[in-house]
């Protein structure tokens, strides 16, 4: 790393950020998938189609995840695999352009996606583990929260040029009034499939910082039976995961409340739609707000974290997003925390985008501090396994809260009830952070 400073080095981590975050913001959340709606007709058939689609690339992760971080850890070399998913995740963004509203390659479309969806996924867990090369212990809970809100402003840049310039409405034109720019035809949809190559093309352009000035510092000669050896020490590490209590009630309390706070952000767009009857334009102009609320927070939860260490930031966001699960449930059209409004009252949606500010504060928060403190539980010489744990702890139980959600609702027959679920696999979490030692793997016996 000879010729590289620390500083850039920690501004080409940044970077990943930065460049990766479109394919949640505009891909997954805001634009593809409801787009895949417009396309399907039906609201059911879509759902379970989409909801296929990233389960199948859920699994994948759960099942892989550990396994690459094990041989990525023997091998030494993150950045060859980071290469590897970035072509992955290019070849999805791209793949996308060919969502026709005709649906003659919808399927494969949605193969890529998922392929795109898995390459993101893999190369964020090999840059998550490179954390703790960038600074001392102490240091690493603001560099985690600068990270995320530099990947959340990547995310709203992104999610606003596609809005104004590219993604039309009913009536042919983007939020500006204006036809989608680059001579694409509203017609065929060609503004809103724009998005796929728009974030390749980002993610292309944002990653050049990245392999540019991050270098990883572990470097071993070539194994002959990696795959093995690495399938043992992953074996080893998860026979040994009940004994390190701390590490084992993290990545439990992580796999509930991460959960909850995805079933949010999955959920939260229908809720509106439903429930208050939002148009797109509401939809976008909310996630825009949470994006911001997102970025500011997670660099105010950085320094948090920085002062007071992930723990009390993790346990404080829990609970703020507990309370608004809970003020959920009472926002409608008619009435708001049981005060009935007039049909034409803007209370209700004033309401909810002020909830949806609060969601995108204590969610960038809390997945800043859950970066922080899986390096604080985490064996040093085994961080990329442990990243791979960590996300196979965040995919192993993906299905609860959007099952859980689909089951009330149809019980009860209420899109406000039916988002309780939430509120339980929150205060789950909250409950099994109480046995996580906030000092991490150094405290533990036996790690």
């Amino acid at each position: 790393m000879s010729g590289i400073s620390l500083k850039k080095r920690i501004w080409g981590w940044f970077f990943f950020d930065f460049a990766s975050q479109p394919y949640n913001t505009l891909i997954l959340t805001f634009i593809f998938g409801p787009y895949i709606k417009s396309l399907i007709g039906d609201g059911a058939q879509a759902q379970a189609t989409w909801g296929f689609t990233v389960g199948f690339a859920g699994i994948c992760i759960a099942l892989l995840a550990p396994i690459l971080g094990a041989i990525a850890d023997n091998s030494g070399n993150r950045l060859r695999w980071i290469w590897v998913f970035s072509v992955m995740y290019v070849a999805g963004g791209v793949a996308i352009w060919f969502a026709a509203p005709d649906l003659a390659n919808l399927t494969w479309v949605l193969v890529f996606f998922a392929i795109g969806l898995i390459g993101m996924e893999f190369a964020t867990i090999f840059t998550n583990s490179m954390l703790p090369d960038l600074g001392p212990r102490d240091e690493i809970g603001r560099l985690s929260g600068n990270g995320w809100a530099f990947g959340y402003i990547g995310g709203l840049l992104a999610l606003v040029i596609m809005l104004t310039l590219f993604a039309e409405g009913p009536d042919g034109k983007t939020i500006l009034g204006i036809d989608p720019i680059l001579g694409l035809n509203a017609a065929a949809r060609e503004g809103t499939r724009f998005v796929g190559p728009l974030a390749a093309i980002w993610f292309a352009v944002f990653m050049i910082p990245f392999f540019l000035w991050v270098r990883d510092p572990k470097h071993s000669g070539p194994d002959p039976q990696l795959i093995k050896h690495a399938l043992a020490d992953l074996g080893r590490t998860i026979r040994r995961l009940p004994k390190n209590t701390s590490l084992f009630a993290y990545l439990g309390s992580s796999m509930f409340y991460r959960d909850a706070l995805n079933g949010i952000y999955a959920f939260g767009g229908i809720y509106a739609a439903g429930v208050l009857n939002w148009s797109v334009l509401n939809v976008g102009i909310f996630g825009i707000v949470a994006i911001i609320t997102g970025a500011i927070f997670a660099w105010l939860g950085g320094k948090a974290d920085h002062a007071f260490g992930p723990k009390p930031v993790i346990s404080a966001c829990i609970w703020t997003l507990t309370l608004v699960a809970i003020s959920v449930v009472f926002v409608s059209r008619d009435s708001v925390f049981g005060v009935p409004v007039a049909p034409d009252s803007t209370l209700p949606d004033l309401t909810f985008y002020f909830l949806g500010a609060v969601i995108g504060a204590a969610g960038g928060s809390l997945q800043s501090a859950s970066r922080t403190m899986m390096v604080h539980q985490a064996n040093p010489d085994r961080m990329t396994e442990a990243f791979g744990l960590y996300a196979l702890a965040g995919k192993a139980t993906s299905f609860i809260a959007p099952i859980g959600i689909g089951i009330v609702t149809a019980l009860t027959g209420s899109q406000q009830l039916g988002v309780t679920p939430l509120i339980v696999l929150f205060v789950i979490g909250l409950v099994m952070l109480r046995w996580v030692n906030p000092n991490g793997y150094g405290d533990e016996v036996g790690s």
